[in-house]
């Protein structure tokens, strides 16, 4: 598949092949709605979307080792090796037992900064209770050596506790000076069919006594820093650096300003993109852009509020925001400095193109429209994107990269 991504208004993406304009119209229409006729940004590539591996059920997160072999987590509690463009038939042995239901699993997979020398994997995955009946997301380092996990190790347990079958966070990312960022979900606290608790305020999200809607910054042997926003404040767990989440389904650290943001889904609307500040209360669900489930009605007190972050970016609709790269790459030069998300929703599905100004989103541009089911963005050691692809059914799903291929 080759595709054409050119944006001389910062509205549109148009592909190569298989694409046509009357497709356009309506989705430039909702990005001007939605982005308010952002100024464009960078000029955009000519790529070629191919696939790089198949067979992989509900893969999660991506790992690129030093020797060129990809690690890939599958969410039923598989970790996959890709050697040479193949993937081997079995799985890697040593995993952490996890609670395999909805939206959990085995989760993200990160490196140690300085894995080379010490061989040390993160896993973070959703944890059982002893009979199987709660989950919460848990974090564990094992060694990397001959294929298989030795010296297993669970670092750090989210007191987070629910029955519910989702929103786990569980995304990771080291800093440049080897602190472990990872983010909790809220586990679904306060949500049915009808809407959400009235009691806003009370939520486990605006409640620092536990971990639910949270971001954690650890050690990297899982102990506190000293330096946490609220390691000497009595009632707060210490291990928090920001609050007031929802379900952060990505962490990335841009490259060049060491800045960390978050991709975090809404509900039924108010996917955000955010800047992560220490010590900083994101809003939910007392503010947002979203809607309960089912009947559509209002969750939030409003739509901002003093000592409350604003997303940088927000969705309406959700797109079931995923994964987030900042491309640092030569394989696209007009990329440089873009992060890179994925999109779940099904009326979605597709890769966003995110261009920023210093820490102000400045354009968002759809690519893939309607091709893929986006898990996971990761930026190839090779300069290429790889692209995480997932089957709501659970059906064997591919990785793909993009290429760049002439006009």
């Amino acid at each position: 598949m080759k595709f054409r991504t050119e944006n001389p208004r910062g509205l549109t993406s148009v592909r190569s092949i298989r694409r046509v304009a009357a497709l356009c119209a309506p989705l430039a229409l909702f990005l001007c709605a939605t982005a308010q006729a952002q100024p464009p940004g960078p000029p955009g590539e000519t790529f070629a979307a191919v696939t790089f591996v198949e067979g992989l059920r509900n893969p999660w997160s991506m790992a690129f080792l030093p020797n060129g072999d990809m690690l890939v987590t599958e969410r039923r509690g598989q970790l996959r090796i890709i050697r040479d463009g193949q993937l081997l038939p079995d799985p890697v042995p040593g995993v952490p037992e996890v609670r395999a239901q909805g939206q959990g699993g085995l989760q993200d997979v990160v490196l140690h900064p300085d894995f080379e020398s010490n061989r040390l994997i993160y896993l973070s995955y959703a944890k059982p209770n002893e009979d199987g009946s709660l989950g919460t997301t848990g974090l564990s380092r094992a060694r990397l050596e001959d294929d298989r996990l030795t010296d297993v190790e669970e670092i750090f347990e989210a007191d987070a506790w629910a029955d519910t079958p989702g929103h786990f966070g569980a995304r990771i990312a080291f800093d440049d000076e080897g602190y472990l960022f990872m983010s909790v979900g809220d586990r679904m606290a306060g949500l049915s069919m009808q809407g959400m608790d009235p009691d806003l305020e009370g939520h486990p999200s605006q409640d620092n006594s536990n971990h639910q809607g949270t971001i954690v910054r650890l050690n990297d042997d899982g102990s506190v820093p000293g330096d946490n926003p609220f390691v000497v404040q009595e009632g707060v767990r210490p291990e928090i650096w920001s609050w007031g989440h929802r379900n952060q389904q990505a962490l990335a650290f841009h490259p060049e300003s060491g800045d960390l943001w978050s991709a975090e889904h809404g509900p039924q609307g108010g996917d955000e993109l955010n800047l992560i500040r220490a010590g900083a209360n994101y809003g939910w669900p007392v503010i947002g852009y979203g809607a309960n489930y089912v009947v559509g009605t209002e969750i939030h007190a409003s739509r901002g509020r003093a000592n409350m972050e604003q997303p940088a970016a927000f969705w309406v609709p959700s797109i079931g925001i995923s994964g987030l790269a900042f491309y640092d790459g030569d394989a696209f030069p007009n990329w440089r400095g873009n992060a890179f998300a994925g999109g779940l929703s099904g009326n979605y599905q597709r890769l966003v193109r995110i261009s920023l100004s210093g820490q102000t989103v400045i354009n968002r541009e759809p690519m893939l429209v309607g091709e893929y089911r986006i898990r996971d963005v990761r930026v190839g050691p090779d300069g290429l994107l790889y692209i995480a692809t997932d089957n709501i059914f659970g059906q064997p799903s591919e990785i793909i990269r993009l290429e760049p291929t002439d006009e």
